[in-house]
């Protein structure tokens, strides 16, 4: 088991049914703004210091902390189905990344715009943590996380069942805003300074751009994911 904290995440865990939960830890302070909420009927009252002490240190848990198992994990075939695609399926795929927050960060933006899934390589990717959940704010209880061994065959299993796969890439020569996105579609996203690998790249239907002005060589994977989502969204 491990520790969720922060409001958004902790009262998103409580209200899935899926997720299994222990101890609920509250500050009296919390207790006494949030205490109208049902949820939290079973909360035990413990001081600041004492909760700050279970949590790793320099954690933002705004007074609340609940104890959970890592949700139970599902893979491709259990989200999607039998059925083909619609027009309306959207999934985000990372290419190794590996910081818990910049994970959450894109898990938020995936439950903001309606994405089916986001999927990730096992080996390379982290662990549910409290770090993810706080970033994500109560979307790692929305958006499945599907970890897979293989990346690359999935993009090929994605693409044989009708998936459009978009890769991010600054060294791409078209614009985001220039590829049509009106069929079943799978961004991939790199990691953080390494971007696409190869294999990766090599298996993405088109790879396209985000223009930034020549004043920024970059964009952090959370702000890429989020203005990407946002162009198939919109």
């Amino acid at each position: 088991m491990y520790w969720l904290y922060g409001h958004h995440a902790v009262t998103a865990a409580l209200a899935n049914p899926e997720r299994r939960s222990g101890e609920l830890k509250v500050t009296a302070a919390y207790k006494e703004t949030h205490g109208d909420s049902a949820i939290l009927g079973g909360a035990g009252v413990i001081s600041r210091q004492d909760l700050d002490a279970l949590l790793p240190e320099g954690s933002v848990h705004q007074g609340v902390a609940l104890q959970v198992m890592p949700l139970v994990e599902r893979d491709l075939h259990d989200i999607l189905g039998d059925d083909a695609p619609s027009a309306r399926d959207c999934i985000a795929v990372l290419d190794q990344a590996t910081d818990p927050r910049n994970i959450g960060a894109v898990l938020r933006s995936a439950a903001a715009f309606g994405i089916r899934c986001l999927v990730v390589q096992d080996r390379n990717a982290p662990p549910e943590t409290g770090a993810m959940a706080k970033a994500a704010s109560g979307a790692l209880e929305h958006v499945p996380v599907v970890r897979v061994t293989n990346l690359a065959r999935e993009l090929e299993s994605l693409k044989s069942r009708g998936f459009w796969c978009v890769g991010l890439d600054g060294a791409a020569t078209a614009n985001l805003s220039e590829v049509r996105l009106d069929g079943p579609t799978a961004f991939v996203f790199g990691a953080e300074g390494r971007g696409l690998r190869r294999l990766t790249r090599e298996t993405c239907d088109i790879l396209a751009r985000i223009p930034l002005s020549e004043k920024v060589e970059s964009l952090n994977l959370a702000n890429a994911a989020g203005i990407a989502l946002y162009e198939w969204a919109r």
